[in-house]
């Protein structure tokens, strides 16, 4: 591996880790905000309890992700010099809105959501909960947003002088087709990770203590939320897939392994071969018209292939080979599809068993092992998306091997990933060890009556 490799290597890395982190802050929030909102509106001591337990998650959460962000982003300065060069006065208005906008609407509310339980009323201590689930929300747009641009520039312009490319129109990167689409569905994705969360912790607690009617209402809302939310999210993706055909068909062709146009064109369940080596694969179940319906939403629509793409690429851009690697992309959007219907079923399963979910032992006990499902699927949508664009860094313009910088060898980055590798690995251990030990705990203990007009005291972190 030479030392563009070795910088992708670590980039993928570091991104999916702290990916793991981003959907459930982002979705944790805004359920702990329903529970409190609940709680302000009925006064009911559950949900009191309930937004005090998951807060606690929400915060572990959001103190590893912040630490996994800096290294992130310490790793892409290092690493990819020559994109910051190229693209930085555009790639940088949407970070740099991020940073000064929401990350500190985010952290500074949810610093007086954490000191205000016995100093500030319950109606603007209400507010200051959603107001940390409006930065995340709002964070994940401006990075969407820039990631976004990646996947189809616009509203920028080539300065003639520098060579560099300079932004133009700001309101075009924040309307770009594939950013509406794709944040939607970023968004859906927190939601279902939370939602499996709180469903799975839930579970786990209702197997131990069927009576404990705190944690059956933190399944029911999880359920409320996850089956339309996984509902939805499947349609969007199937949006977003027809969108980022329009911009980028060669991920999408690459993503169903199709090395020749077709029209119509079968999806296959899964096949045997076809990669980057084998352009003759041997389709399993293979669906008629299913393709063309998803990728351009036409019974009849047509595909093409990416042979074809490769030669009107190498017209368009000199020679070079423009295809992604396939069997990533081809299992990468597999996986993702096949587990988020999987949790489609599930949530769909909970629903049927609303009432007498404590009575429900193989249910609770699914939905406990359902735990990792979403972060799973939102790795392989990660790598469905980053794959897919190579081997450009931004699509059309810049190629990857020419971001990378040039005075970085391979050997620093070896050194460093592996001190990345190291770190990472105790920040899971610290993490997994503080969520499982704080997701363990009982509920508070119901207040007394003669403590019910007493001042709400903050949690004990």
């Amino acid at each position: 591996m030479d030392a563009v490799d070795l910088a992708r290597l670590q980039f993928a890395s570091t991104s999916i880790y702290h990916f793991l982190f981003v959907p459930l802050t982002i979705g944790l929030a805004l359920l702990v905000a329903l529970l409190q909102t609940q709680w302000y509106r009925t006064d009911r001591s559950e949900y009191l309890r309930l937004t005090r337990f998951f807060g606690i998650l929400l915060v572990i959460n959001v103190a590893v992700g912040v630490v996994t962000g800096l290294v992130q982003e310490f790793q892409f300065g290092m690493n990819w010099s020559g994109y910051s060069r190229f693209v930085g006065d555009v790639f940088g208005a949407p970070l740099a809105m991020e940073g000064l906008a929401a990350f500190f609407l985010e952290s500074t509310f949810l610093g007086l959501w954490l000191f205000g339980w016995n100093r500030l009323s319950r109606r603007v201590h209400l507010a200051t909960i959603w107001m940390v689930a409006l930065g995340g929300v709002l964070s994940a747009a401006f990075i969407m947003a820039a990631n976004s641009w990646m996947q189809n520039p616009v509203g920028y312009t080539i300065n003639p002088d520098t060579g560099r490319a300079q932004l133009t129109d700001i309101g075009a990167v924040l309307t770009n087709p594939v950013f509406l689409r794709s944040y939607l569905h970023v968004l859906l994705a927190s939601l279902i990770t939370a939602a499996v969360v709180m469903l799975a912790i839930s579970a786990w607690h209702l197997r131990r203590r069927p009576d404990d009617s705190g944690f059956r209402r933190s399944a029911q809302l999880a359920l409320v939320v996850l089956a339309p939310a996984t509902m939805i999210n499947l349609l969007v993706g199937s949006e977003l897939g027809v969108t980022e055909g329009e911009f980028q068909p060669m991920k999408i062709a690459a993503a169903e392994a199709q090395w020749d146009t077709c029209q119509p064109c079968s999806f296959s369940m899964f096949q045997i071969g076809g990669g980057n080596n084998d352009q003759t694969p041997d389709k399993i179940i293979a669906i008629p018209h299913l393709l063309s319906l998803l990728a351009t939403n036409s019974w009849d629509g047509k595909v093409v292939g990416m042979n074809e793409l490769q030669a009107q690429y190498e017209q368009q851009y000199g020679p070079g080979y423009y295809i992604p690697n396939v069997f990533i992309q081809y299992w990468a959007m597999r996986v993702m599809a096949y587990l988020a219907s999987l949790i489609l079923l599930i949530s769909l399963w909970g629903l049927w068993r609303w009432k007498r979910l404590e009575s429900s032992p193989w249910f609770l006990r699914v939905a406990l092992w359902s735990l990792p499902l979403p972060f799973i699927v939102n790795t392989a949508g990660w790598v469905l998306t980053e794959n897919g664009r190579q081997p450009w860094i931004v699509q059309g313009l810049q190629l990857t091997r020419d971001a990378a910088s040039p005075s970085v060898s391979a050997g620093t980055i070896v050194v460093s990933l592996v001190v990345f590798v190291v770190l990472y690995g105790v920040l899971a251990v610290v993490d997994w060890t503080l969520m499982a030990r704080y997701a363990a705990r009982e509920l508070e203990p119901e207040e007394a009556p003669d403590e019910a007009e007493q001042p709400v005291h903050a949690p004990s972190y």
